[in-house]
């Protein structure tokens, strides 16, 4: 009787398990029920899936390392200071034919956070929302600036002989893809010529939302293996086209030439010499010891230290006095490749130019900013939550960026 009721509790405890699993799968909005099941849990899944949505942004870009398996980017050594001569932002911008202050662009551009220096000097630090010195925000795409400051140190070293090589001389698992016969140069340019659009679209996935869901939010792949199916569009070097997946494959080259994770090129490359005060972080596509760093969108890092990324840029490699990346690559990744005729401006390789000027900035997805004018000495580091597709958010901010360049702040 004993054995009976323990094999009768048995069952019912197995039922429901195997309830509460089925139950939770059906929570799991229809694009993460399709193709191959997750062990991530359903709840995280679904708060990947909306980390970009607007009534929740604010806060998601400021809790990655809750939300995914991240790698740290450790920092050393005494930081870079700068000095620090706060003063108001007592300029106007114009957008539309209206006239704002510039405490006024803080909400209308859904700002995090914001740092602006003048020759080496915060005149402006500004925390948002909860946020604070310590918090290290979501770069999204301005981590392909960061990627293209690692392969020109690669470079440098002699660990990738030239930019006109194939890629498929250090990674010959792309070859009879897209990407056999594209140089890395072309990659840099986003000029690869692969047949990736990257549209975004969740409820209507095409590549790259599929992508974005298995590497992720799933974690059931890994977001640089889709460049091995990958087809060819266009002739490599004719046409520029935005895609994540290049910088992706960027990040592949680093981790294949330097025999090290992204994040320890990074932090032996970059984060330690640029004298940062706190750890970065990439987000992972997958469990420790299986996924690899988001390279194309996915480092994490405090208001200042963007500040001491852009001031590196500024200073033509140099940070503190120590030499991080080589004048010449300064000089020639923020120079545009082609028109610059577009909205936001030209390309150059992963830095993004501004039309009729000098300043160039490393942009992320929903407002995200390292902005560097030479010209006026200017850094500027806006993070932000805009809602997706708000296109009239960063032309205002284009306009508020130009205008906090040209201010010239009361001695």
């Amino acid at each position: 009787m004993k054995f009976a009721l323990r094999l009768l509790g048995g069952t019912i405890a197995s039922l429901l398990v195997v309830t509460t699993t089925v139950q939770a799968q059906q929570q799991l909005p229809a694009q993460l029920r399709e193709g191959a099941s997750s062990d991530v849990p359903v709840a995280t899944q679904i708060m990947r899936l909306r980390m970009n949505d607007a009534d929740v942004n604010a806060y998601t870009f400021r809790i990655m390392d809750q939300l995914f398996t991240t790698r740290t980017v450790a920092h050393s050594g005494a930081p870079w200071q700068f000095p620090k001569v706060e003063r108001p932002m007592d300029f106007t911008y114009s957008f539309n034919g209206k006239t704002h202050t510039a405490e006024e662009a803080l909400e209308r551009t859904y700002t995090n956070a914001l740092l602006i220096m003048k020759d080496g000097r915060i005149v402006t630090e500004i925390y948002r929302n909860g946020m604070n010195e310590r918090t290290r925000h979501m770069g999204w795409s301005m981590t392909k600036s960061v990627t293209s400051v690692l392969i020109g140190a690669a470079l440098e070293e002699g660990l990738i002989a030239s930019l006109d090589d194939q890629i498929t001389r250090y990674l010959p698992e792309l070859k009879s893809s897209g990407y056999d016969g594209v140089t890395i140069r072309q990659i840099l340019e986003m000029r690869s010529g692969v047949d990736y659009e990257e549209r975004y679209d969740f409820a209507n996935p095409g590549v790259a939302a599929s992508n974005h869901i298995n590497a992720l939010v799933k974690n059931v792949s890994r977001f640089a293996d889709v460049a091995r199916t990958l087809k060819r569009k266009s002739k490599p070097g004719d046409v520029f086209a935005y895609k994540t997946i290049d910088t992706a494959v960027l990040g592949w080259l680093i981790e294949r030439v330097s025999g090290e994770t992204v994040a320890a090129y990074t932090t032996r490359k970059l984060w330690e010499p640029l004298g940062t005060e706190a750890d970065g972080f990439y987000i992972m596509d997958g469990e420790p010891g299986i996924g690899r760093e988001f390279s194309g969108a996915g480092f994490n890092a405090t208001l200042r230290d963007w500040a001491r990324f852009g001031q590196m840029m500024l200073d033509e490699g140099v940070a503190n006095g120590k030499r991080v990346v080589s004048a010449n690559w300064v000089k020639i990744s923020q120079a545009p490749v082609g028109s610059e005729e577009a909205m936001r401006g030209g390309y150059g390789y992963q830095w993004w130019t501004m039309p009729n000027s000098p300043a160039y900035s490393a942009i992320g997805l929903q407002g995200q900013y390292v902005y560097i004018d030479p010209a006026s000495r200017t850094v500027v580091v806006k993070l932000s939550y805009f809602p997706l597709q708000q296109d009239s958010a960063a032309q205002e901010t284009a306009a508020f960026l130009a205008a906090a360049s040209a201010w010239a702040p009361a001695h």
